[in-house]
C-alpha cells in the first residue's frame, strides 16, 4: 500500500519547504509540496521533485572504498564511475575507520593538530548535520578552522554591520508592494516560492524591477530590466542613494534618529552622478533615472537583494550600499516595505554553542584559497583533508590550482558524500553519506523562517551512514568523546531549544521565530547592532581592502596570480548563474548532456562565432571548451556558463571555475567569481 510521510527540505534554498514524500514497498515514488503549507502552497521545485533520480541514481556511493592506485593519473576528464572502479576497493566501515582514525592521529602527533583540515559548506545541510558532532571532532583535534567564504560572507559581513541580521520583508508580504526590486536574484531557480507573490503584487498593479546582467524568466515579465555589468552593483547603489539626498527623497530626521555613518555614505555616493554610474555599469541612463524615480515615488517598495552582487572585489560594500537603500529613504513601516535579504537571523541559536563547545585558537583557512594552501608550504602543511558537505572540485575559484593541491601524493584525503563526484576522484577513501530523507535534521529557512524537523522516510541506501554517526564513531575512536557529549538527535534537538520548544517541535512538526513569519521592519523588528541603530559605517566594516563604499574597477583588481594579464586582453565577463537543474552542484550528476556558454549575438558575430559551434573560453587560470548559444538574453559584454557543472558537462573537463580568481572580496574576504574577464573563440576543426 502506498505510504505518505511528511518532511522538511533542507537543500540550499532559501523556502525550507515542507515536504509529502510518496512511498511504495519502501521506495520513494514521488515527492510533492505539503496543500496546506502558506508558502509552499502544494507545489515545489524540479529539482526536489526529482530527488528520487538522486537517491537511486547509479553513482550513489554504496559503501567505504580505498585508493588502491596512486593519483598521478587522475584529471578532470578521467572523472566518473569507471575511474572508481579502476582506483578503489570496497571495505568494511571498521576498517574505514581505523584507516581515517590511525592518519589523523598520527598527523596530529607528528605536525600538530592544525595539519588537518574539514572541508565543507553544508549549505544543504540543517541546524544537526552541520556543525555539531563534526565541528567537535576537528576542534578537539585542534585542526585548522576553515572559514566558508564560498558563498554570503561578504553579503552576510555587510548585513550583519548594518542591520545586525534583522529579519526581513516576508515573502508573502510582497502581495502588498507597490514596487519590487529584484536585485541580483533569480527566484525560479534559487527560491521558487517568492515567485507566486511578486505575480500577485504585478497584478495588483505593483512596479517590478529586475538589475541583472542576464534577461532572466523573470525580467522577461519586468516593467524594467537593467542588465547591470557584472561588478559595478555598487556604483549603481550609490548613484541611486546620491539620487535619493540630491532630488529630496532622503529622510533627514530618520537618518538623524535611527542611523549612525550616514555622513560617509552620502560622501561617498556624491562621487556618483547617475551619469556616471550609466558609463561604468552599461546601463542606459534614462533607464537608471526611471528607476529612481519608481523607487523614490514608492510607497511600500521591496528590494529583495540577492547574491549575484556579493561575487566580486566590490561585493561586501555594494550589499552593504543596496541595504542602505531602505534606510536613506525611511522605506519601512509598511506591510511590504523594506528589503529581503536572509532571514536566517529570525533564529538566534548556535548548536556547539548550546553545547559548550569552544573553537580551539588554532589557525584559519579561508575556503577560497584551499588550492593555494594545498600547494604552498605551510607550517605545518595541510597532511589530512576531510572533504564532506561541498564538492570543492565544482564550486571552489582556481580550480586547476585545487586540484593540483588535490593531487598531492602526500595528501590524506576524505571525501563523505552521498554520489561518487568530481571531489571523490582525489580521495584515499571514499564514505557514503545519507541524504536528508534518510536521516534526521532541523531546518529553518533563510527566505520563509520557519523551523521544520526533517524526518527519514526511508532506510539508508547501502552502508550510507549519517554524519552524526561518522564523526562520532571517530571521536570514540582517537579517545576524543566525553560522557556527557550530546550526541543523539533528541539531545541536540533540546540543547538547541530547550526542552519545551522541542517537544512543541516534534508535536507539531515546526516552530515559527520569536518575531513571528512575518514582521513588519522597523516596526515588529528593529536592527540588532550594538547600537540599535542602523550603522551605514559599522566598525566591523570599515577594514574594506579599498574603503568602504569605494569602487575598485576591473583594471586595479588584485590578484592571486601573477599570470593575470589586462582585463583589455580578455574582454568579456563571465558569470556562472543557478540553473533549475542543479542546487550548487548536486544533481549534477544527472545531467547528460553538455553545458553551454550564452554569448551575446554582437559579441559571437564579432569572433566568428556561431549557434552549436564548440568553442574556448579562456583566460591566463584555465579554458574551458564546449558548445556556444548564441542569443541576446545576457549583455553584450558578459558570456555565461551555469554554476554547478561537472567536469563531464565539457569537452575538456574543466568549468567555469576554472577561470574564476581565488581574490578575495572587499569585506567579509568572499569569493570573486564574477571577476573572471575572458575571452571566447571557435575552437579549430
Amino acid at each position: 500500500m502506498p505510504q505518505t510521510r511528511e518532511t522538511t527540505c533542507p537543500l540550499d534554498c532559501p523556502d525550507a519547504c515542507s515536504l509529502q514524500v510518496e512511498l511504495e514497498d519502501g521506495r520513494v515514488v514521488g515527492i510533492d509540496g505539503s496543500a496546506d503549507d502558506p508558502v509552499t502552497r502544494g507545489f515545489i521545485c524540479g529539482k526536489v521533485r526529482r530527488f528520487a533520480d538522486h537517491l537511486y541514481c547509479d553513482e550513489r556511493v554504496s559503501q567505504p572504498m580505498r585508493r588502491t592506485r596512486d593519483k598521478s593519473d587522475v584529471t578532470l576528464t578521467a572523472a566518473g564511475p569507471a575511474y572508481i572502479a579502476e582506483h578503489f576497493e570496497p571495505i568494511s566501515w571498521d576498517e574505514a575507520y581505523s584507516l581515517i582514525a590511525n592518519r589523523l592521529r598520527a598527523d596530529r602527533d607528528t605536525f600538530g593538530g592544525e595539519s588537518i583540515l574539514p572541508l565543507c559548506y553544508g549549505g544543504s545541510n540543517g541546524r544537526l548535520t552541520q556543525d555539531s558532532l563534526d565541528a567537535r571532532l576537528f576542534y578537539r583535534l585542534g585542526a585548522s578552522k576553515l572559514a566558508r567564504t564560498v558563498c554570503a560572507a561578504p553579503a552576510g559581513a555587510a548585513f550583519q554591520g548594518l542591520y545586525g541580521k534583522m529579519p526581513g520583508v516576508a515573502f508573502p508580504d510582497y502581495a502588498s508592494s507597490d514596487l519590487i526590486v529584484v536585485w541580483g536574484n533569480n527566484p525560479h531557480h534559487s527560491g521558487v516560492h517568492l515567485t507566486p507573490f511578486i505575480q500577485q503584487a504585478t497584478r495588483n498593479g505593483a512596479a517590478l524591477v529586475v538589475l541583472d546582467p542576464r534577461r532572466t524568466s523573470l525580467a522577461a515579465q519586468a516593467d524594467l530590466h537593467l542588465p547591470i555589468y557584472p561588478g559595478t552593483d555598487l556604483c549603481v547603489a550609490l548613484a541611486m542613494i546620491h539620487w535619493l539626498f540630491e532630488n529630496g527623497h532622503a529622510d533627514h530626521d530618520f537618518l538623524e534618529q535611527h542611523t549612525s555613518g550616514h555622513e560617509l555614505l552620502r560622501a561617498r555616493a556624491a562621487e556618483w552622478p547617475v551619469e556616471r554610474a550609466a558609463e561604468v555599469s552599461r546601463i542606459d541612463e534614462a533607464a537608471l533615472r526611471s528607476f529612481f524615480s519608481l523607487y523614490a515615488e514608492a510607497t511600500t517598495p521591496v528590494v529583495r537583494c540577492g547574491w549575484g552582487p556579493e561575487r566580486n572585489r566590490n561585493g561586501g560594500s555594494a550589499v552593504a550600499a543596496i541595504l542602505a537603500i531602505p534606510a536613506v529613504a525611511n522605506k519601512f513601516g509598511r506591510r511590504g516595505a523594506g528589503f529581503t535579504m536572509s532571514n536566517s537571523g529570525a533564529w538566534q541559536f548556535d548548536i556547539l554553542r548550546a553545547a559548550a563547545e569552544q573553537p580551539p585558537n588554532t589557525r584559519t583557512v579561508n575556503m577560497n584559497l584551499v588550492g593555494e594552501t594545498l600547494l604552498h608550504e605551510n607550517d605545518p602543511p595541510i597532511r589530512s583533508l576531510f572533504i564532506y558537505n561541498c564538492n570543492p572540485v565544482a564550486t571552489l575559484p582556481a580550480q586547476n590550482k585545487l586540484c593540483a593541491g588535490l593531487q598531492r601524493e602526500d595528501l590524506f584525503t576524505v571525501v563523505f558524500d552521498q554520489v561518487f563526484t568530481d571531489s571523490a576522484m582525489f580521495a584515499d577513501v571514499i564514505l557514503p553519506a545519507t541524504t536528508f530523507l534518510e536521516h534526521d535534521d532541523l531546518k529553518c529557512g533563510y527566505g520563509y523562517p520557519r523551523l521544520g524537523v526533517v524526518r527519514p522516510v526511508v532506510a539508508p541506501h547501502g552502508e550510507a551512514k549519517p554524519n552524526n554517526e561518522v564523526f562520532g564513531e571517530l571521536l570514540q575512536r582517537l579517545g576524543l568523546a566525553k560522557e556527557d557529549d550530546l550526541c543523539t538527535p533528541e539531545q541536540l534537538q533540546a540543547a538547541l531549544l530547550g526542552e519545551q520548544q522541542a517537544s512543541q517541535l516534534r508535536d507539531q512538526g515546526e516552530l515559527e521565530p520569536a518575531c513571528g513569519l512575518r514582521p513588519i521592519q522597523m516596526l515588529d523588528v528593529r536592527p540588532r547592532t550594538p547600537s540599535g541603530k542602523i550603522e551605514f559605517a559599522a566598525e566591523s566594516l570599515t577594514h574594506s581592502q579599498a574603503g568602504l563604499y569605494c569602487y575598485v574597477a576591473d583594471e586595479e583588481t588584485p590578484t592571486n596570480d601573477s599570470k593575470r594579464s589586462p582585463s583589455s586582453s580578455y574582454p568579456l565577463a563571465l558569470i556562472s548563474p543557478s540553473t533549475g537543474r542543479t542546487v550548487n552542484s548536486t544533481f549534477g550528476q544527472l545531467i547528460e548532456e553538455l553545458a553551454q556558454v550564452t554569448v551575446h549575438p554582437s559579441d559571437a558575430e564579432a569572433r566568428g562565432i556561431e549557434d552549436g559551434q564548440h568553442v574556448r573560453v579562456f583566460n591566463p587560470l584555465g579554458a574551458v571548451d564546449l558548445p556556444a548559444k548564441v542569443e541576446d538574453s545576457v549583455a553584450v559584454g558578459v558570456v555565461s556558463i551555469p554554476k554547478g557543472i561537472w567536469s563531464r558537462h565539457t569537452l575538456n573537463g574543466q568549468t567555469s571555475n576554472a577561470l574564476s580568481p581565488d581574490t578575495l572580496s572587499d569585506i567579509g574576504a568572499g569569493a570573486c567569481f564574477n571577476d573572471a574577464r575572458v575571452e571566447v573563440q571557435p575552437l579549430s576543426t
